[in-house]
């Protein structure tokens, strides 16, 4: 069966099946007025709170400014450093950079690809003020292997969820794990907005009450400011959305766990194709499924002439971009991480995907990956 695409992720589908309730939202909105905070906002926050077993929730405007506010809350100050992995989205570093901290990347496991508490131990210091785990690609990494390294620096654990709504280790919930979170809502992740969004979670009161402070020009009280903040507040209108996918986030996640099994069933013995495993502990959420191979790119042009959207995530670490040329990294100083970006595939998958859709990708990368052994 000939698809005519097949998109890396599919949004029209999700928002076809929530199109009522976020109309119904929307009316509310405009009837209310209530364009900045409002009632949709702080059913989200305690929804999305609740959905984690967190005791707080603080929606923002963005992912990297939950980060950015999560780190600051937790004693970040320009000066310091922040540990995380090499392989993970520039926005990891960002947040650390626009704090005037320093980024300091370690490599990671060549399993999994996230954090490896060894080479973060290696790299800790007197100037070590967190450390964060990134939870890539819908897994959750080894919080609990880095809780005593932070200890032993007085620096806390900041867990970067951006790729992870609903997975949890050892049952708990990737957000919940260190002492706060940031997670971002970006319309592809699995839960995603109709734009930029984010969110900081925590335990700690005092930690949510300053991610509040700061993410409102350092405002509890109207033109009096008792930090320099930012503007960064979780839209009324996104809110809306997000209501409306938290409900069905356990249905959704649990589909794409399915459609992972399926992916790995139908590429089994595939030569040359290494599949993504989920760690001892984890139950992953799949928001995307990575495969690496040598020959990426001619596969990825293969793919893509098929008509099947798969990406790379990402092909260029950060240490090696020209935006963090001053950190004078070079490359083979993250050897597993820079290895993976020259071999990682993402393929297709979201919760609508259907099994007719997954054969044909999993037909036309083993066309892509035998036609070249012959």
């Amino acid at each position: 069966m000939n698809f005519p695409t097949i998109p890396l992720v599919d949004l029209g589908a999700q928002q076809e099946e929530i199109a009522d309730e976020v109309e119904i939202g929307m009316k509310e909105v405009f009837a209310q007025t209530s364009f900045i905070g409002g009632p949709a906002v702080t059913e989200f926050e305690k929804a999305y709170a609740g959905f984690l077993g967190a005791g707080h929730c603080v929606g923002v405007g963005n992912g990297t400014d939950a980060l950015e506010l999560a780190l600051r809350s937790c004693g970040v100050r320009p000066g310091g450093e922040v540990i995380v992995p090499a392989n993970t989205f520039i926005a990891t570093a960002e947040a650390v950079s626009r704090i005037g901290a320093t980024p300091v990347p370690v490599d990671v496991d060549p399993v999994h690809l996230l954090i490896d508490p060894a080479r973060a131990a290696e790299a800790a210091g007197p100037r070590t003020q967190a450390i964060v785990p990134v939870h890539l690609f819908g897994q959750t990494a080894p919080v609990e292997r880095l809780e005593s390294l932070a200890a032993s620096c007085g620096a806390a654990v900041v867990e970067d969820a951006a790729q992870s709504q609903g997975a949890t280790r050892h049952g708990r919930f990737a957000g919940t794990l260190g002492r706060a979170a940031g997670t971002s809502f970006y319309p592809g992740k699995n839960l995603g907005a109709a734009g930029d969004a984010g969110a900081v979670t925590t335990d700690d009161p005092e930690v949510a009450a300053r991610v509040r402070l700061l993410g409102s020009h350092g405002s509890r009280v109207r033109y009096e400011h008792e930090a320099i903040g930012l503007n960064s507040r979780l839209d009324t209108v996104q809110a809306v959305v997000l209501n409306a996918k938290l409900r069905r986030l356990h249905r959704w996640n649990q589909r794409r766990r399915e459609a992972a099994e399926r992916y790995a069933s139908l590429l089994s013995g595939l030569p040359g194709v290494q599949l993504p495993v989920s760690a001892i502990g984890n139950v992953d959420v799949w928001h995307l499924y990575v495969i690496r191979i040598d020959d990426r790119d001619r596969v990825l042009h293969e793919l893509q002439a098929a008509g099947i959207g798969a990406g790379i995530h990402y092909p260029v670490p950060f240490h090696l971009s020209q935006a963090y040329r001053e950190l004078d990294y070079s490359r083979g100083d993250f050897p597993v991480a820079e290895r993976a970006a020259d071999t990682m595939l993402s393929l297709p998958i979201y919760p609508h995907i259907t099994v007719e859709q997954q054969e044909y990708v999993a037909g036309a990368l083993s066309t892509a990956v035998l036609g070249a052994s012959r």
